[in-house]
């Protein structure tokens, strides 16, 4: 039996990081100070779209993508931005926000309920992220 549990590792997560619900975060949705950040895998968005404007970080990137020291830094992260982590259901974004914030990025949260949350609700849908090289 493992020493700490996956279910156990988010409820740690989700109650030290922000959380947004899908009505809080559609209302940022073309606020240019926000970028929202998909880390779902690429099928995952392929199949069922993605929040407009959203860039794809696969989830195994974050941290290289996050340290400044990495050779795979993404200068995106050390913007004064706000971000917006999501995922399919809200269990790998509650992890990846919680590391995120570990490693000091500071305006960071998550979607509660995740993608699907957001497509239930009617939330608009794009077909595909947009290019970290276009922000």
């Amino acid at each position: 039996m493992p020493k700490l549990s996956v279910l156990r590792m988010v409820a740690d997560a989700k109650a030290r990081i922000d959380t947004l619900e899908v009505s809080e975060a559609q209302a940022l949705l073309y606020d240019p100070s926000v970028v929202f950040v998909d880390i779902r895998d690429s099928s995952e968005i392929a199949s069922d779209g993605t929040i407009p404007g959203a860039i794809h970080m696969p989830r195994g990137n974050l941290e290289f993508w996050i340290d400044p020291t990495s050779e795979y830094f993404k200068p995106l992260f050390a913007r004064e931005c706000r971000f917006v982590f999501f995922c399919s259901a809200d269990l790998r974004s509650s992890l990846a926000t919680a590391d995120a914030q570990d490693m000091g990025l500071k305006r960071v949260c998550h979607i509660a309920g995740g993608f699907r949350a957001w497509r239930e609700a009617g939330a608009p849908i794009a077909a595909s992220p947009r290019p970290l090289s276009s922000i």
